[in-house]
């Protein structure tokens, strides 16, 4: 013990003096005030904790700490801007809790106010010195024991560094491994035409390889089952090695490009579902489901900050260097940045998930939940005015998400924010939210909800257009999906609404969004596993067939129309033979299109097999 003395020294001298500089982004009059006051509180828990030697609530404090002084910048800054006094208090709460030692209901509205403040390190310290001055006031001794027993449930929280550390390097070591990309590129390939780079392997295998090693260190934390164990970890890794082997089978390269793109997004969704597979095996109802949901945003939050830090501090460095005319080599910056994420992929679930408590029971960080749910507060009706305002324009941009793909793409990432700001307006609503402000959410829910869905038909309908004019491609079946279920998801919300009464439109809500997550899983799913064969084109037809046909046909979707330069006749190809379309009206009938026309050179046109003319009556087929 004595030997680790300096360290905790040490390190206690350097977190306050960070401290000390961050308490500079408070007004000066703020500082002046509470400055002194908020550098002991956090000096006494630091120490405390170092003391302890529990990692894991020390990186808990420090977080909390972080999103509560974020918090409560913002608010002082804006009410010396705007000269207002928002929701909350001032640090001290020692004369008022004294004050109410004797009234329940103001004390517990207090306690409220001071989680809303970002202020319950604060109100729990009232409350101890209080009970501590008067230890017969029942009151006072349940509020004591309450908050005393989260502290203890928090402090059964250990961070196993041993396990954490080596599989996260261990992790790292793959980054860098996998992300040569001289060795380990995936090549779009076809026919005669030269293979083209595109999606690094380690794009594919970054979310298999983080849900592995995430999945071991849990079930060495937590007690189990081995089949479920088994059936989380392989899951991802079975999909990426599926995609591939698979993604060739779709044989023209722009559905190989847009596949290997699509998987890059959904493999990340894959191995996510996998570590919910593990936690919600024996805790399937709604209230986890999107508890778990709440915790992985941490985790997300927690990850990012992280991984920015860290390319900042080996941005840092690198300049530094360089100014010296010193050069890292490209082996040792992919393991800095590819080992380094790595690592951090897998040491913040660690970090923020206790993997011996089921999902809802799992520790909140309050200032975190605060700000995330005052984010949404104000995002939720401004939401709705734009949405309102934005159907009112569509009459006057009507046919803009038919006729231009980029606007459509733009409403269907908007879509989904939306879908996912109402998801937080649940998960993230106030404990302590009044009844008349809980109208009022539910209002807004509601009438947000509705607009979506106006939106959301349109944006299909738009969808559904460009695939009849033109053809269903990987990208339009895969948002065409994601677009169904969104409206579906939207419509049960609307109906359970409907159905709800008095204080059960809460439990509707989680039971739409808790049916939501398992549809969503299943079509990303069925997205990477369909998807190859749904658009497979036969290769052995084909490697008969001239080299600059072979080019065509593995660079344009069906229909594959051919014509040479010196003849009038147009032929489709199909199964390895060309069909000759007898007539333009037939052409036209057919929905065919003259951009959709490319030119080969008559011999090679020549050399293909007839096939069964157009329409099948249309006689003998003349040669090109």
């Amino acid at each position: 013990m004595q030997r680790n003395m300096p360290l905790q020294s040490t390190l206690l001298t350097f977190l306050n003096r960070c401290y000390g500089l961050l308490l500079f982004a408070y007004p000066a009059h703020f500082r002046r005030e509470y400055g002194a006051g908020m550098a002991q509180v956090f000096r006494d828990e630091t120490r405390f904790l170092l003391q302890e030697g529990n990692t894991a609530v020390l990186l808990q404090f420090l977080l909390q700490t972080s999103f509560d002084l974020t918090k409560t910048v913002l608010v002082e800054h804006l009410e010396e801007l705007f000269n207002i006094r928002l929701e909350g208090g001032t640090m001290s709460y020692h004369e008022t809790v004294n004050a109410l030692s004797e009234n329940p209901e103001a004390l517990e509205g207090l306690y409220h106010d001071a989680i809303k403040a970002g202020n319950k390190k604060a109100f729990q310290q009232a409350i101890d010195d209080n009970y501590q001055n008067a230890p017969s006031n029942l009151l006072l001794a349940s509020w004591y024991h309450r908050l005393h027993y989260a502290a203890r449930q928090a402090k059964q929280f250990i961070i196993a560094w041993r396990w954490v550390i080596p599989l996260a390097l261990l992790n790292g070591l793959l980054f860098w491994w996998f992300s040569d990309e001289e060795r380990y590129i995936m090549q779009i390939a076809g026919g005669p035409s030269v293979p083209r780079d595109t999606v690094p392997v380690i794009f594919l295998l970054a979310a298999p390889f983080t849900a592995l090693f995430i999945l071991v260190y849990f079930k060495l934390m937590a007690k189990k089952n081995w089949l479920i164990t088994a059936v989380a970890t392989t899951l991802p890794l079975i999909a990426a090695i599926y995609v591939y082997f698979t993604y060739s089978q779709m044989g023209i390269r722009p559905f190989q490009d847009q596949y290997l793109i699509l998987m890059v997004i959904h493999l990340p969704v894959v191995a996510w579902v996998s570590v919910g597979l593990f936690f919600l095996a024996n805790h399937r109802d709604a209230n986890n489901r999107l508890r778990f949901l709440l915790k992985s945003v941490e985790v997300i939050v927690v990850g990012g900050i992280l991984a920015g830090v860290l390319a900042a501090f080996l941005g840092i460095t690198i300049g530094l260097f360089n100014a010296l005319n010193v050069e890292f080599s490209e082996n040792l910056l992919r393991l800095l940045f590819g080992g380094g994420l790595g690592t951090i992929l897998v040491i913040a679930p660690a970090v923020i998930y206790n993997p011996t408590l089921p999902p809802d029971e799992q520790v909140i960080f309050q200032g975190f939940y605060q700000l995330l749910s005052a984010v949404v507060q104000v995002l939720l009706p401004l939401t709705f005015l734009v949405l309102i305002i934005y159907i009112g324009f569509i009459p006057a941009n009507f046919r803009a998400p038919f006729d231009n793909r980029d606007v459509l793409i733009t409403y269907n990432v908007m879509l989904f924010a939306v879908v996912g700001l109402l998801v937080s307006a649940t998960i993230l609503r106030p404990a302590e939210n009044s009844p008349e402000r809980d109208r009022w959410l539910r209002r807004l829910i509601v009438g947000v909800t509705i607009l979506t869905l106006i939106v959301s038909l349109y944006a299909l309908a738009a969808i559904i257009f460009r695939t009849v004019n033109d053809r269903l491609t990987p990208n339009r079946l895969a948002f065409m999906g994601w677009n169904i279920i969104n409206i579906g998801l939207l419509a049960l919300l609307l109906i359970l609404q409907w159905r709800s009464k008095g204080d059960q439109w809460l439990a509707g809500l989680y039971q739409a969004f808790s049916v939501g997550t398992a549809v969503y899983a299943v079509w990303t799913v069925i997205l990477v596993l369909a998807l190859p064969w749904l658009f497979g084109v036969d290769q052995e037809n084909m490697a008969s067939l001239p080299a600059s046909i072979q080019r065509v046909i593995y660079e344009e979707p069906s229909p594959v129309l051919l014509k040479c330069a010196s003849s009038p006749h147009i032929y489709m190809l199909e199964g390895g033979e060309k069909r000759w379309i007898a007539d333009i009206e037939t052409f036209n009938e057919r929905g065919y299109v003259w951009s959709d026309v490319n030119f080969v050179t008559c011999g090679d046109l020549a050399s293909v097999p007839d096939g069964v003319p157009i329409p099948a009556d249309a006689g003998t087929p003349p040669q090109p």
